[in-house]
């Protein structure tokens, strides 16, 4: 979850404690919020990024407290295409100004995101090229602070899910038109990324299965791209919905996109994770149990409970290891986290 706290970019100590608090709470998996891979990739001028080697220790300050206690770091790495130079929202709504610290974004086609958003300029064969490198140059920073996954945000209407969609990308070239033109930003930027990113380590694509509106991204093309991704080796892809339609009707509900998530699974033989709406401990070990999905992931109800993943296994009654400082508010029988064994 974006905390559009950041100057220049530079994680401080607002990410190190809320970074570390979920790993403190049990999270086997911490993921950070959107870190764009340029100063134009972010949605707005108070975003976190890793496009400077400077940008590199304070992360890794999180990464080292993140593995001290257990869990695995890993990064979102996002490029916010024409819904960049926008507000934090707590700040105003629509585009910041150039000369407001503002900046002209790009976009597969000049089609604006919504009436009081930036209209974007259209990429040239050379800002696909510069943007693929910019996200290599970020996975390369992204090894060098520690994380341990990375997952490439190709959701939520940002500049990958632009070049999904007939209704933003309105190209005559090679990226535009067919499914396979494109899906090809997207599958090239995994296969980029993959090409620096080690073996070992797991590689997510987050994806929006669905643009919930006619004549969009559908869940069939979701399909087709996992296995594209599948082949150049993406491990697992995260099934979000929307964001690429400002007035889309969701049918939001508890677990509304496990679907997606269960079908992507089960048809592109690809891991895949659950998101939305999934908040109670029975919910999500349901989804995982019925082989619905391999992982569930957390957003909100993470800002809401930092301990869930520790409260959860209490509900289920599994034994969670707990921090030692924190032992004596544990329930009967719990054990202290040992440290990670290389």
């Amino acid at each position: 979850m974006c905390e559009y706290s950041c100057v220049d970019g530079m994680a401080n100590e607002c990410h190190f404690v809320h970074l570390g608090s979920r790993a403190v709470g049990g999270a086997a998996l911490v993921l950070t919020e959107a870190a764009a891979v340029s100063a134009e990739g972010r949605i707005s001028p108070d975003d976190l990024g890793l496009w400077n080697d400077s940008q590199i220790e304070p992360l890794a300050r999180v990464t080292r407290f993140v593995r001290s206690q257990g869990s695995v770091a890993g990064i979102q790495l996002a490029h916010a295409g024409r819904k960049g130079s926008t507000f934090t929202p707590w700040k105003g709504n629509g585009k910041v100004e150039v000369g407001n610290g503002g900046w002209e974004p790009i976009a597969p086609s000049p089609v604006a995101f919504a009436p009081d958003y930036p209209m974007p300029r259209a990429m040239t064969q050379d800002d696909i090229e510069r943007v693929l490198d910019e996200f290599v140059a970020a996975a390369r920073r992204a090894l060098a602070a520690g994380f341990e996954v990375i997952e490439l945000h190709a959701a939520h209407g940002y500049l990958a899910h632009q070049f999904l969609s007939p209704l933003s990308n309105h190209r005559e070239d090679e990226y535009g038109g067919s499914f396979v033109n494109r899906a090809a930003f997207v599958v090239e930027m995994a296969a980029a990324v993959r090409g620096v990113w080690p073996e070992r380590l797991p590689l997510l694509v987050r994806i929006s299965a669905t643009d919930w509106a006619e004549g969009g991204w559908n869940a069939d093309e979701s399909v087709e791209l996992a296995r594209l991704l599948k082949r150049e080796g993406v491990d697992l892809v995260d099934c979000s919905s929307g964001g690429l339609v400002a007035q889309a009707k969701i049918p939001v509900g508890a677990g509304y996109q496990v679907p997606f998530a269960e079908r992507i699974r089960r048809e592109a033989g690809i891991a895949t994770a659950a998101v939305g709406m999934i908040t109670a401990a029975s919910q999500a070990d349901q989804i995982v149990r019925n082989g619905q999905a391999d992982m569930v992931l957390l957003a909100r109800e993470m800002l809401r409970d930092p301990y869930w993943p520790l409260n959860a296994a209490q509900e289920l009654g599994v034994t969670a290891e707990w921090p030692e400082q924190y032992l004596r508010a544990a329930p009967r029988g719990s054990q202290a986290r040992k440290p990670r064994v290389e």
